[in-house]
């Protein structure tokens, strides 16, 4: 498996459909088994007012992450594999959804 960034942009219209869509995901992800592993995502604004994202996933390939964005409705626009990782300060607290 290889760790991968997908950028999401203006997928969701508020933070209901995001928490839906988090759910859906993880559901997935258990049904993929051992082919993908969501490992951390950050919301973001959009400059519409909308609200994206940029996930960060193990899979055993592109076409995995694919196969998972179709699956939850939210299609991945870009994928890329992560080369390497600089963690300066850890992550501020998580926003809690629900």
């Amino acid at each position: 498996m290889e760790l991968y960034m997908i950028r999401r942009r203006s997928i969701w219209g508020n933070e209901e459909e995001l928490a839906a869509t988090n759910e859906k995901s993880v559901q997935v992800g258990q049904d993929m088994g051992t082919r993908l592993r969501w490992i951390r995502s950050y919301a973001v604004t959009e400059d519409d007012g909308r609200i994206g994202s940029v996930c960060f996933y193990e899979a055993d390939g592109p076409e995995a992450i694919q196969e998972h964005a179709s699956r939850i409705g939210a299609p991945s626009e870009e994928i890329r594999a992560v080369r390497g990782a600089a963690v300066k300060q850890p992550d501020p607290q998580p926003v809690q959804y629900g």
